[in-house]
């Protein structure tokens, strides 16, 4: 009795592991298809004229609408962000096709980002310098929520129209029943989860920093 009796404990904490790990995948795969659903199938907003239009390298789709929406006067300047430090404005414009020389300098390049996160504080340094408040985000529609959230971090204060494109290999449509395009939404919640998480550790290590006393702050 005594040696069955010893196994109650351990069995308990076995029952306990599997529920809390139940738990919390049935939480990520609930986040998972809410993350998929906010994935946005539709450009909403065609009309509304921003300081910048802001093209986050990744596809031929996004220089050309890029490069389409400002030939229809929606914005002063494209920024480019996240271009190889090897490739120059030149090829960048050859990529996109279709500028016309009055638009060639009205194009900016950027080289320092190498992430989504690197392309938002990119972006923002290059919006402060030309003291630009407002900007439309041209992406891939499955990086939309990542990027909105790494911008909205880097630029607080700006306005940001998002302005997705749609690949034709990512099939949103019913997308659990298309293994690549699965394993894409998978991949881009998770980097969703821990940009959420770096996030909120930030967040939280600055709020407990004690404020500088006065007479540091003399």
């Amino acid at each position: 009795m005594v040696e069955v009796a010893g196994h109650y404990p351990r069995l308990r904490l076995l029952a306990a592991a599997m529920l809390a790990a139940a738990s919390v995948a049935f939480a990520w795969g609930w986040g998972l298809f809410r993350f998929a659903a906010e994935i946005p199938a539709a450009v909403v907003d065609y009309e509304t004229p921003t300081d910048a239009i802001v093209v986050l390298t990744g596809g031929s789709e996004r220089l050309t609408t890029g490069v389409t929406l400002l030939n229809r006067g929606l914005a002063r300047h494209i920024f480019v962000s996240g271009v190889h430090p090897d490739v120059d404005a030149a090829a960048v414009m050859r990529s996109a096709g279709g500028i016309g020389g009055d638009l060639v300098d009205r194009i900016a390049i950027g080289h320092g980002a190498r992430d989504t996160a690197g392309n938002a504080s990119e972006t923002a340094a290059w919006m402060r310098r030309h003291d630009y408040h407002s900007l439309r985000l041209v992406t891939a529609s499955y990086h939309m929520p990542r990027s909105l959230l790494e911008f909205r971090q880097a630029l607080p204060d700006a306005t940001i129209i998002p302005n997705p494109v749609f690949p034709s290999r990512v099939k949103q449509a019913q997308w659990w029943a298309w293994p690549g395009t699965a394993a894409l939404i998978i991949s881009e919640y998770n980097k969703f989860l821990w940009s959420s998480a770096r996030q909120a550790w930030h967040a939280a290590v600055a709020g407990a920093r004690p404020a500088p006393s006065s007479e540091a702050a003399r």
